[in-house]
């Protein structure tokens, strides 16, 4: 046990109180330089009493955010225990859980622009800002920005209708990421084929397999659906300029088959700059 590593994450904000939880018991296992944590997701599980998906989930984001990494293996008797190191450099870089000092005494002008503390004779300070002070008043939302919110709110809860529905949890999360992700660029529309393409390929998954929406979403598995969407249309754009470039054959070479060319299809080819209307009238078909 180290006290210097619990007392390093005790003066640090993880995020929830599940984070906080999980990330003080590894603490408790360290050495002083953070290393030499070895204990079972369902050790941590037992010691803590939170669901064994959240120890999984945690366990892995503390692993991606460089929080923990992996330094081994211990061997045991159901297989082994992955050893787990805590990066002080990651921790030290977090938000510390101090509220910060305020400066007082004399200044030049000895005029206070904020309002007293208030008595404490009761142990209850008063408040920090008085109810006019700039700090406290919020700016009322204009017509444009709740006209922008209500599309935005719109199109989150459109792209998660179409998440298997068994299968939805914490709506609000999963509406949160959402709209950060079409608020970071990504077409809302491609995000709805992509939440509909994991839909149609886990029908009749078991429940060991499901994904719930707020993971999947957090997790960023659709990125996996818009790629499979990238390659879909790179591919049907290359049928269509190789069907393009057929028709234009037929039409250079005046061939038999042209007369089952479509105006449109004629209209495409000129406005592609594949064919000439010369050319195509010289093929006998109408420009």
């Amino acid at each position: 046990m180290s006290w210097r590593i619990a007392n390093e994450c005790a003066e640090r904000r993880f995020g929830s109180a599940a984070r906080k939880q999980i990330i003080m018991f590894l603490a408790d296992k360290a050495s002083d330089d953070g290393s030499g944590i070895w204990c079972s997701k369902g050790t941590i599980q037992r010691h803590t009493e939170l669901s064994e998906s959240t120890v999984k989930r945690t366990i892995i984001d503390f692993l991606r955010e460089g929080i923990l990494i992996e330094t081994g293996r211990r061997h045991c008797k159901n297989g082994y225990t992955v050893i787990y190191r805590i990066v002080l450099e990651r921790v030290a870089a977090l938000e510390p859980t101090a509220e910060p000092d305020i400066d007082t005494g004399v200044t030049v002008n000895p005029v206070q622009p904020e309002p007293g503390t208030g008595s404490t004779v009761n142990g209850v300070r008063g408040s920090r800002w008085t109810p006019n002070h700039p700090k406290t008043i919020h700016k009322p939302p204009t017509r444009r920005r709740e006209a922008a919110a209500e599309v935005e709110d719109l199109e989150a809860e459109t792209i998660l209708a179409v998440y298997p529905e068994d299968r939805i949890r914490d709506r609000r999360t999963s509406l949160r990421l959402i709209a950060a992700a079409v608020k970071a660029g990504v077409k809302a529309d491609d995000l709805q084929q992509a939440v509909k393409a994991y839909a149609k390929e886990s029908e009749g998954y078991t429940r060991s397999k499901v994904c719930f929406s707020d993971n999947w979403f957090k997790m960023r598995r659709w990125e996996k659906g818009l790629a499979q969407l990238q390659a879909d249309r790179e591919k049907a754009r290359e049928a269509e300029a190789k069907g393009r470039a057929s028709l234009a054959e037929w039409i250079h070479e005046r061939h038999p088959l042209c007369r089952h060319i479509t105006n449109g299809q004629i209209k495409d080819l000129i406005a592609s700059k594949v064919v000439t209307p010369e050319q195509v009238r010289a093929a006998g078909l109408q420009a």
